[in-house]
């Protein structure tokens, strides 16, 4: 498994619908995500800075990486820019982050 790890950043007062949104995840979103290697997938909320810190495990990069050119993926991120920082393209502002330290 590869692990990898990004900080995002919600809007202020988006803390609950961002909850809202990821406890009713569409179930065509996680079925993506599963049938392109996604394993322990979890987002963090710093409640200070809103900061989101995501950690995923995956198979393999290149079919990680297809995961954004999916349809449900693209509705996905037009559905959460109300409430993220995000690109032009509506994905979302991330920071990618490198491991610096791993216990097993």
């Amino acid at each position: 498994m590869i692990r990898k790890a990004s900080v995002m950043t919600l809007k202020p007062g988006c803390e609950a619908e961002y909850q809202k949104r990821h406890d009713e995840l569409w179930p065509e979103m996680e079925h993506m995500l599963k049938t392109h290697g996604a394993h322990n997938y979890s987002i963090f909320l710093h409640p200070d800075t809103l900061q989101l810190f995501a950690y995923v495990e995956i198979e393999s990069e290149a079919l990680w990486q297809q995961t954004a050119q999916t349809e449900v993926c693209q509705r996905w991120w037009a559905y959460m820019t109300d409430i993220m920082a995000t690109n032009p393209d509506n994905s979302p502002i991330a920071t990618e982050l490198y491991p610096a330290f791993y216990l097993a």
